[in-house]
């Protein structure tokens, strides 16, 4: 046989797709397992044409999971970004759209036993070393994707998968603050280091040039913007105890304007170096921190009058708003998540095999 065939599922996960395989079904060695996944895609190539991927960052994306034995969760998740235009496989960051599909797939695949009408599935997310559960509808023991749930960036309803968060702040970079202050200083201009789940920088736009209301094609062909964001971002790497992140997908990088259709702040977001077409699960709850936090960027652009009030925040994205639910308390200044939650839809796309080369690997 000149090519080996694995087994996966295609689902889209919020407003990202992606390939979700079980962890058995893959290489055990990383080199190889990432050789073919990246073969899978059809990377490197920026069109992806010889593969599944979707020639952009937000649908080049893979879920590995497996049962479990930990006391508070069912499933390991593993997410991992396959770059269309470079050979890498990154496992740097994780991802809540393709969190949003790792319910559904556990159950799809028996790893979790469907009770009742609404399925709690304890999610264990390895990049992150954080617990996640979703809330997936399964009347008749049976995965529903229909519903009248609609988020903004994912076109008609479905039904709806709410997430809570648990203890994810601090899970990459050590600190909700990872540089210790609500502000600080780089390339001479002011941004709010932050992550709750996601590292994030928050910084304004018009301290770039920008309005913030420029789509992200704009965004995109604007070299200078390009050039001076990733400088702060690469200064900022080491701030964040992130390292060197030249060839990491993190921080993310959030430029933030005051809000347009009545939400707290409007965001365009580099991830690092495409331009979001909305925000991710996990910058958004980053974002929407930071507009709590007092003396942030993002809190004077936002402009809480009692963050301690403020149980949900809608982040504006370029397609829409993001609705992110807290429950944060404020004392002294300093700010403590006690949980994070929001909504998210799924559906199953495709169930088969995947093919890649027998030359990338010749099966188990």
């Amino acid at each position: 046989m000149s090519q080996t065939a694995i087994r996966c599922s295609v689902l889209r996960g919020g407003t990202s797709k992606g390939l979700y395989f079980l962890e058995a079904d893959l290489p055990a060695d990383r080199a190889t397992r990432d050789a073919v996944l990246l073969a899978a895609m059809g990377s490197p190539d920026p069109r992806e044409i010889d593969g599944m991927g979707g020639a952009h960052p937000l649908t080049s994306k893979v879920a590995v999971v497996k049962k479990i034995s930990r006391p508070d969760a069912d499933v390991d998740y593993l997410f991992l970004q396959v770059w269309p235009d470079r050979a890498e496989v990154s496992d740097s960051q994780n991802c809540g759209n393709i969190l949003a599909g790792v319910g559904p797939f556990a159950i799809e695949e028996g790893l979790v036993p469907a009770s009742g009408d609404v399925t709690s599935v304890r999610i264990w997310m390895e990049n992150t070393e954080s617990l996640a559960i979703a809330h997936v509808q399964t009347p008749g023991g049976r995965v529903n994707y229909a519903g009248d749930a609609r988020i903004d960036g994912v076109p008609g309803t479905h039904a709806p998968i709410p997430i809570d968060f648990l203890d994810v702040a601090g899970s990459s970079c050590g600190a909700l603050l990872p540089t210790g202050h609500a502000v600080d200083m780089v390339e001479g201009v002011r941004i709010t280091c932050i992550d709750n789940g996601m590292p994030v920088v928050c910084l304004k736009a018009e301290d770039v040039g920008l309005t913030g209301y420029e789509m992200p094609a704009e965004i995109e062909a604007n070299a200078a913007v390009k050039a001076k964001v990733e400088a702060i971002r690469l200064a900022v790497g080491p701030m964040m105890n992130l390292g060197d992140v030249a060839n990491k997908t993190v921080p993310k990088m959030s430029l933030l304007a005051p809000a347009q259709h009545g939400g707290v702040v409007m965001t365009r977001t580099f991830i690092p170096h495409r331009v979001h077409e909305a925000i991710g699960v996990f910058g958004a709850v980053s974002v929407a921190t930071a507009c709590l936090v007092p003396g942030s960027v993002a809190a004077e652009v936002a402009g809480i009058a009692d963050p301690g009030a403020v149980k949900e925040l809608e982040i504006e994205h370029p397609t829409g708003f993001f609705t992110v639910s807290m429950d944060v308390a404020i004392e002294n200044g300093a700010v403590t998540v006690k949980q994070a939650a929001l909504l998210r839809t799924a559906r199953l796309l495709m169930r088969g095999e995947v093919f890649v080369p027998a030359a990338v690997w010749g099966g188990k």
